[in-house]
């Protein structure tokens, strides 16, 4: 296989508060390669965001990086400076944040706001073959709205945000967010608060764009149900740590972790019923504490023991897929617990 393009290896990253220390990443191992869809699962808190925020060099002020690398085509983005992250984000890494409404500048037409992408990496534009070539920036603006399949292109370029349906400004936040090109999209929860078709077509239309082009794409979510239908691996965060990763159909058929096991457990599917429905037990561990397990699920979880609260299980490869647990379950066990 050819060598990834985002190689994320032991990064570990913490927030000063004035409450305590956060460490709210640590020893994560990440790969994603050119074309490919990557599901990035776990409870709210899990750190899914906050790994792709230090990426693109937008963490929280009070954020420092402790360990690692996170290598982008041979670049670390790291220990990159600010230039060279300003001039990567929206050219070559694009993010769909959470909320378009938030993320919208409510004052700005949003023809503008994807001509501003443009005209900032205009350099980046020189020389492109294609539907859009050699077209000015506000017909390249409403050629990426058009991309994104919004009606009348023409006349929403002129519309603004509060205008729009949440849907729609999600289909704004895509245009923006793939106006350049870029090679790596990260898509942040990009259906939250929308409706169950609204989200679907949300989806088909980034899976397919990414398809099209050969994107990678990192799709960040506490929704399995989507993470199935649409990705081709999976890994699962837990409480700052990356416990899992494995192909889509192995995660689902032969879970390894034992809270991969309770999130697919806890997942609404077809035939499923308030009584076949497991929750996870407990809750996520406060990261404050100066006393963590080294193992952040050992508090939850059945099968753990003093092993697992003294010593971090490392991620072991298997049959292209990865498991950081001590007592991973097997097929016999997966099927005692139902």
């Amino acid at each position: 296989m050819n060598p990834p393009l985002l190689d994320v290896q032991d990064f570990s990253l913490e927030f000063r508060t004035r409450s305590g220390t956060v460490r709210a990443l640590e020893h994560v191992h990440l790969q994603l390669h050119k074309g490919e869809i990557v599901g990035l699962v776990g409870e709210s808190g899990s750190g899914k965001s906050v790994l792709s925020y230090a990426m693109l060099g937008i963490s929280d002020a009070a954020a420092k990086v402790t360990a690692g690398r996170a290598v982008f085509g041979g670049l670390d983005l790291l220990r990159a400076d600010e230039r060279t992250l300003a001039d990567l984000r929206g050219r070559e890494i694009s993010m769909i944040f959470q909320s378009p409404r938030t993320a919208l500048n409510p004052i700005r037409p949003v023809g503008l706001q994807i001509e501003d992408v443009l005209r900032r990496h205009a350099v980046a534009a020189r020389g492109r073959t294609g539907p859009d070539a050699g077209l000015g920036l506000r017909e390249r603006a409403v050629q990426a709205l058009r991309e994104v399949a919004i009606a009348d292109p023409e006349r929403r370029w002129s519309a603004y945000p509060f205008e729009l349906s949440g849907g729609m400004c999600q289909r704004v936040m895509i245009a923006i967010a793939l106006a350049c090109r870029p090679a790596l999209l990260i898509a942040d929860e990009p259906t939250t608060g929308l409706d169950v078709t609204t989200q679907a077509a949300v989806m088909d239309l980034i899976t397919g764009l990414a398809r099209e082009r050969q994107m990678a794409t990192l799709f960040i979510t506490h929704d399995l149900g989507l993470a199935a239908e649409y990705c081709d691996r999976i890994v699962v965060m837990h409480a700052g740590h990356a416990v899992e990763m494995a192909p889509t159909q192995a995660l689902f058929s032969a879970p390894r972790h034992p809270y991969t096991a309770r999130l697919i457990s806890s997942t609404p599917g077809a035939g499923s019923t308030l009584d076949t429905l497991l929750p996870v037990p407990g809750s996520l561990p406060d990261l404050r504490r100066a006393q963590l397990p080294a193992c952040r699920f050992s508090e939850r979880c059945e099968r753990a023991d003093a092993q697992c609260r003294a010593a971090l299980p490392p991620l072991q490869p298997e049959a292209g897929r990865a498991v950081a647990c001590w007592h991973p379950l097997t097929a016999a066990t997966e099927a005692a617990h139902g």
